[in-house]
């Protein structure tokens, strides 16, 4: 009896990853989850990002900029980008330079009316020991959301976290259990407050076309057929969407890619019935 090629043992992988992804692109393709329209938005006239120089931040104050209904986008940073520049100088954008993520006193007066926060700060776990994963994606979000319950004076405001997909309590790695930690402690500091925390969980997050470079476009590029990847300005039109929505969201709520990008277009469709259509 013959022994099968080893070229023949080789090609039996790819065949399968070649089937499971063309399988998952004809689910996605048939998928028609489209969210109905808004009954009843809300304003959301003050917001404040965090992260804002970083991929999926960049998207999020792309996407508040492209908004005429947000009076003033709070940009709390240690850097300036082009992009925060650009708000800077039409206007629209306060940014505050901050370095200390565990310590908000000097700065909390800037959040008494805010309408809603966006949180993109972030850090590869490749980059960082666990120590310093678990004090940015935990700790820093933690103290901030505390902070801010302390001086609050809107009826409802909403704190959204970018966590990621494929994480649980058990994981066996380090920064997917921090991520659910991260979720969890805020979802509870925020429990029975004014203020509700709604997390979202993509997968691969494309970054902005102006900030994206040729790997990143293949890769989104190949991603995104099959339903695992998001665009970060997608990420940021769905917050502002999730924003307007008022009680159709509460305190512990998430968003994974699939209903992260339709919102997204919830938005879009909405802007599109005021005669406002944003640039992607």
């Amino acid at each position: 009896m013959k022994l099968p090629r080893i070229r023949t043992l080789l090609l039996i992988p790819v065949v399968a990853f070649a089937a499971s992804y063309l399988l998952a692109v004809l689910v996605n393709l048939l998928n028609d989850d489209t969210v109905a329209a808004a009954v009843d938005p809300q304003p959301v006239e003050v917001v404040a990002i965090f992260g804002a120089s970083g991929t999926a931040g960049d998207g999020v104050l792309k996407a508040a900029l492209a908004d005429p209904n947000i009076r003033i986008i709070h940009v709390i940073t240690r850097r300036i980008t082009p992009r925060i520049q650009e708000g800077i100088d039409a206007g629209r954008v306060i940014a505050t330079t901050h370095m200390d993520y565990l310590d908000y006193a000097g700065i909390l007066e800037l959040f008494r009316d805010v309408d809603a926060v966006y949180w993109a700060i972030g850090i590869s776990a490749l980059k960082v020991d666990e120590e310093t994963y678990g004090l940015i994606h935990v700790d820093f979000p933690v103290a901030f959301l505390t902070s801010w319950l302390e001086v609050s004076e809107t009826d409802r405001a909403t704190f959204h976290y970018i966590s990621s997909s494929d994480i649980s309590e058990d994981s066996s790695a380090h920064w997917a259990r921090e991520k659910v930690r991260a979720e969890n402690a805020l979802f509870d500091i925020a429990d029975g407050t004014t203020i509700d925390v709604i997390a979202y969980r993509p997968d691969y997050i494309g970054p902005t076309s102006e900030e994206a470079h040729l790997g990143q476009t293949l890769l989104y590029g190949f991603f995104a057929p099959a339903g695992v990847a998001v665009k970060a300005l997608e990420i940021g039109q769905a917050m502002l969407e999730v924003s307007a929505r008022g009680d159709e969201f509460g305190n512990g709520d998430k968003l994974y890619t699939g209903k992260i990008i339709r919102y997204s277009d919830a938005y879009e469709r909405r802007r599109e019935g005021s005669g406002d259509k944003g640039k992607r």
